[in-house]
C-alpha cells in the first residue's frame, strides 16, 4: 500500500516527475511539491524545528493513525507548506538534489544518535522509526497526487 522508501526506489520516483505536472489535488506544483518533502525532512533533523500545534489529549490518536494502513486525507492543509511558499531552486533537478543531501543528513542523524527525537506539529516528539513511517505515507500521499504511483 504505502512505497519502499529507501533512497534509490525514492529517486525512482522523483526522476519521473516531469516539472510540468499538474497535481490530482491541491494546488502545490511539481516542484514546490519536492521542496515540500525537503521541507519535512529538515523538520526531521531539527534544522526547522517545529512546536507541537495539537493537544496532548489529540496525541494517542495522531500517533494511531501513523501506526494505521490509513492513507494521508487529500487536500489538507498545513500551517508549513503553503502555496505562497517561494520556490528556492531554479530547476526542479536542484530541489531533487537537495531532497537526496537533506535525506543523507536524516540517515546519518539518527544512525549516529539513534535516541533522537524531533518535535512534529501534528505528532508530537518522534523517533527515527516514527519518522520513517511519516515519511511513507507522505511520500506514498505526494507521489499519487502527481500520478506518480
Amino acid at each position: 500500500m504505502f512505497i519502499d522508501i529507501e533512497l534509490e526506489s525514492v529517486l525512482g520516483y522523483l526522476n519521473k516527475l516531469d516539472p510540468a505536472a499538474k497535481p490530482g489535488w491541491g494546488n502545490m506544483g511539481a516542484q514546490r511539491m519536492v521542496e515540500h518533502l525537503t521541507d519535512t525532512l529538515r523538520i526531521a533533523t531539527g534544522k526547522n524545528p517545529q512546536k507541537q500545534v495539537i493537544p496532548d489529549e489529540k496525541l494517542e490518536g495522531m500517533l494511531r493513525f501513523l501506526d494505521s494502513d490509513k492513507p494521508m486525507a487529500r487536500g489538507i492543509a498545513v500551517d508549513f507548506a503553503t502555496p505562497e511558499m517561494q520556490l528556492r531552486h531554479e530547476e526542479i533537478e536542484l530541489a531533487v538534489d537537495e531532497f537526496v543531501e537533506e535525506w543523507l543528513e536524516f540517515e546519518e542523524l539518527y544512525t549516529s544518535h539513534p535516541d533522537h527525537t524531533e518535535v512534529h506539529p501534528y505528532y508530537g516528539p518522534m523517533n527515527y522509526k516514527m519518522w520513517l513511517r511519516l515519511h511513507q505515507k507522505h511520500l506514498t500521499h505526494h507521489f499519487e497526487q502527481f500520478g506518480l504511483l
